[in-house]
């Protein structure tokens, strides 16, 4: 488990690092074992009143590549820099109205074992075509699992952040 110090340090030090340019808002950033994701918020498009969704969409995503491709040497800089400090790659992502653009993102594995009866809810997820693999039949169900699941979960790691504290307050070994 990442304790919230640590999440804290990270986010204090992406706050300080980054640019004042980019952010518009403060930097939504999520941590975990093996990564660091900094989504940015930018300004939204302008675009004339009676524009179609189509028309805002386009200019949604036009704006986030341009973004992208206008900050790539920094956010490169950045990244490499605090990959060194807190050892976890840094991946990026921009919010543009409603539309959010992940740029880069670890695919990291996860080593599990499962029981016959698990390997079948997979195996016919693959074979009703659903996913195309044992990996992303799993990932479904995990994706799944988090939507609509995701206050349960958010009570959950908050009673994990408060075991964490009494741990903290605990005799030291």
């Amino acid at each position: 488990m990442i304790t919230e110090q640590a999440n804290e340090r990270v986010r204090g030090w992406f706050t300080g690092r980054l640019p004042q340019e980019w952010q518009q808002a403060a930097p939504d950033i999520t941590v975990d074992r093996e990564e660091i994701t900094v989504a940015l918020t930018i300004d939204d498009v302008d675009l004339p009143d009676g524009s179609s969704d189509a028309e805002r969409a386009e200019a949604r995503a036009g704006r986030a590549k341009a973004f992208r491709e206008d900050t790539r040497g920094r956010r490169i800089e950045i990244a490499r820099e605090a990959e060194h400090r807190f050892d976890r790659k840094v991946s990026w992502a921009v919010r543009v109205g409603d539309r959010t653009e992940l740029f880069t993102h670890v695919a990291a594995p996860a080593m599990t074992r499962l029981r016959q009866r698990e390997r079948l809810v997979l195996d016919t997820l693959v074979d009703a075509g659903v996913a195309r693999s044992r990996a992303d039949a799993l990932a479904w169900c995990v994706r799944l699992v988090g939507q609509h699941e995701s206050d349960w979960l958010g009570e959950l790691r908050e009673a994990m952040t408060h075991v964490e504290d009494v741990r903290r307050k605990g005799p030291a070994a």
